[in-house]
């Protein structure tokens, strides 16, 4: 079981890159092509319970180079205190494959859309950082349960890309 992230105020953070700055709550990416934890169609939020998980998830994604090189936010938001959030421990999970790196299966989307359907949050952990979590907002359920906070140009650690030798 991984402890659970918050005592009193709720955050989350997410990653994006610098020309979605305005529209980060919108699930418009994960509606047009599915998610890890939805199909297309949902709109989603995905977002890390911590900012340096954030940044991860992102970097297995995209590349610590695209991090370095393209314009990227880093956006903290509060779950308002009242705000339903479903917390999914790992056992939970039908498949615990599911929780590791691999592409998701359309049995994964459909256990996490049912959730979704039902919740405006769901609190799952992390297939990038085992013993981190990620939020999911259902952007049809959680409107007005949510709030940004801060928003901020992302630089990154340069310590962290690959020495690449100049021919």
């Amino acid at each position: 079981m991984n402890p659970l992230p918050w005592d009193e105020r709720w955050y989350a953070w997410r990653l994006d890159p610098e020309v979605y700055r305005c529209t980060w709550d919108s699930g418009i990416g994960s509606e047009v092509n599915g998610g890890r934890w939805n199909a297309p169609g949902r709109r989603v939020v995905y977002a890390s319970v911590d900012p340096s998980s954030a940044i991860l998830e992102v970097a297995a994604n995209r590349s610590f180079d695209v991090l370095d090189k393209e314009p990227y936010v880093l956006t903290c938001f509060e779950v308002i205190s009242d705000a339903r959030v479903r917390i999914v421990q790992p056992e939970e999970v039908p498949n615990p494959y599911w929780l590791s790196p691999a592409p998701p299966s359309p049995n994964q989307q459909r256990f996490a859309d049912a959730l979704l359907a039902e919740h405006p949050f769901v609190l799952i952990p992390s297939a990038a950082t085992r013993h981190s979590w990620n939020l999911l907002v259902s952007c049809d359920l959680a409107e007005g349960q949510f709030k940004m906070i801060s928003q901020e140009r992302f630089g990154l650690d340069t310590r962290l890309l690959k020495e690449v030798t100049l021919a």
